[in-house]
């Protein structure tokens, strides 16, 4: 079966898809994009969560051929400047966790990443009992969570900030 859908923005068409495989599968093995974690492959541990039409769905639960048509954002469509004169660099989520010390083996940070993205699009301000149930479908075995949560609530400080630095140029 041959698979056309947008990717981060991006046509791309993939050939030779079987009807079995799950979108994970295409977007780390046959269009080069890791970022997306394999790990349970049951939807349990929220290592694989992508967008699908604007909506975080588990990859690995997602038959390819569901994507047909639609558009995918991964962890990696996530990077990029938020004022388009910019050049591109990471997300402020992206560099909240890396500066709270979020990340350890990495393995469940991109889908915690793009949970996160989920969550400040919906609540700009999430309040610690908002981000633990936003977050709740990620597993993580290392850093126990207070690292994670005072990333997420660095991101949405630094979203606010930039926020009010756009209304001043106004």
């Amino acid at each position: 079966m041959r698979l056309n859908t947008t990717v981060n923005g991006e046509a791309r068409q993939v050939d030779d898809v079987w009807e079995g495989e799950s979108l994970l599968y295409v977007l780390r093995e046959r269009l080069g994009l890791p970022g997306s974690k394999n790990a349970c492959e049951q939807g349990e541990c929220g290592s694989c969560t992508v967008y699908l039409d604007g909506v975080t769905v588990c990859a690995c639960l997602v038959a390819a051929g569901q994507a047909e048509g639609r558009d995918v954002r991964t962890v990696e469509g996530l990077a990029g400047p938020a004022d388009p004169a910019e050049p591109a660099g990471l997300d402020e989520i992206q560099q909240a966790f890396i500066d709270a010390g979020a990340v350890q083996c990495g393995f469940c940070t991109p889908g915690l990443i793009v949970a996160t993205h989920d969550l400040l699009n919906r609540r700009p301000d999430p309040r610690v009992a908002e981000i633990r149930e936003a977050l709740a479908g990620n597993l993580c075995r290392c850093t126990g969570y207070q690292q994670i949560l005072e990333a997420v609530q660095a991101a949405a400080a630094a979203r606010a900030e930039r926020a009010g630095e756009q209304r001043g140029r106004r």
